[in-house]
């Protein structure tokens, strides 16, 4: 193939086909295929992707779960996962596919990833029994391959806050924080000897097996809030297998569902939410504020939009209240990868006013977040875009 056949070939696939594309190319074998593939999803105006596209936009996967799960075996052989699970979330927003989720056979046949998580959790009680496991085990993929990737990091990172938030006046010598030990031993500094007399060690101590700190995750379970349930249900199953650490996890919209008893399994949690719905934050820190026994040692994570459907002025005096008592605490806007959501700037501008910033938090970021908390030190707070 001549490169000028390359670049018509590449431009065919691009603009989709028909008269207008300029290219006169006909497409075979596997580019056909391809072709085909996307132009049932995002339409076309020529050739078979032309009938089946926008002039008939559901009539391109067809009206069955088997046709679907064909499709879906066709984008994951062509192109790779990234790719797949972006082209799967255009399949479920675009076409309306979330129905068709509850058929087994296009359970198995999709990439799973957090998005789709978040749309079978919304399904709710619309899913069959007989899909039930099929979404469970789904679910408890994408769950395992985030533990994998956010466990280890997490524990370290917390380890060390709380070793240093339990810092010991006479430590062994392997647990000295020199940095501390010198600030503080300053002013016996030897000119002559060019050095400095420690007469004061400060050191770090080792985290005590007994619970030393309490973590209260209050997340919003609206709909938009899909990824953020997701991660904050792994995050606190981490937190939990932590013996210094006591989790609590609470989940509300209007209502509020306590899932502690759960929070060591996080498909269990997940299979307890119910995505949608009103919110109501003022009642959810009401129950989170009343389950705190020792608010110099808390740390309560608020992890919603802020649309308020209670009253936002109990909620800000709630939140100063808690603050009052030596609590930290800590908003965020959404905990995913997906950036900030919409939200109330007005109630986000009303908490910064109480010290207490409002942002949205990646995955990776959150360790350190909660390690800053923790120590009761500076929140790192991202650059907004």
């Amino acid at each position: 193939m001549t490169g000028d056949d390359e670049r018509l070939r590449r431009w065919r696939m691009v603009l989709g086909g028909g008269a207008a594309d300029g290219t006169g190319r006909a497409l075979t074998g596997t580019d056909a295929v391809v072709d085909g593939a996307l132009g049932a999803l995002y339409g076309g105006t020529g050739g078979d992707t032309g009938r089946r596209g926008r002039r008939n936009r559901s009539a391109g996967l067809g009206g069955s779960a088997p046709s679907v799960a064909r499709w879906l075996g066709d984008i994951r052989t062509y192109f790779p996962a990234p790719v797949v699970q972006v082209v799967q979330r255009d399949a479920i927003d675009r076409l309306g596919l979330a129905a068709l989720l509850a058929e087994p056979e296009t359970l198995e046949a999709v990439e799973a990833d957090v998005h789709l998580v978040g749309t079978l959790l919304s399904l709710g009680g619309a899913m069959p029994e007989t899909t039930r496991e099929t979404a469970r085990a789904v679910v408890r993929k994408v769950v395992d391959d985030l533990e994998k990737r956010l466990a280890t990091r997490t524990r370290a990172t917390l380890a060390g806050a709380l070793d240093r938030s339990a810092r010991l006046s006479r430590p062994r010598h392997r647990d000295i924080d020199w940095d501390r030990t010198i600030r503080a031993n300053l002013r016996n500094y030897l000119p002559e000897h060019r050095t400095v007399v420690p007469e004061r060690l400060i050191g770090y101590g080792r985290a005590s097996q007994a619970v030393g700190k309490e973590v209260v995750l209050c997340v919003d379970q609206s709909g938009s809030m899909a990824a953020s349930v997701v991660y904050a249900s792994v995050f606190g199953a981490v937190l939990a297998s932590m013996r210094s650490i006591a989790t609590r996890l609470v989940v509300f919209d209007t209502a509020v569902v306590d899932l502690t008893d759960r929070i060591d399994d996080p498909v269990d949690v997940l299979f307890g939410t119910r995505l949608g719905g009103g919110t109501d934050i003022d009642r959810a820190l009401a129950y989170c504020q009343s389950r705190i026994t020792r608010p110099a040692d808390t740390v309560v994570v608020l992890i919603s939009d802020l649309y308020e459907g209670g009253t936002r002025d109990g909620t800000l005096k709630r939140v100063a209240a808690m603050k009052a008592a030596g609590v930290r605490f800590v908003t965020l806007l959404a905990l995913s990868d997906e950036g900030a959501p919409a939200y109330d700037r007005e109630h986000a501008a009303a908490l910064a006013a109480l010290g207490t910033p409002a942002f949205a938090c990646t995955p990776d970021l959150f360790p350190e977040v909660m390690a800053a908390a923790l120590e009761k030190r500076p929140v790192p707070v991202p650059e907004p875009a």
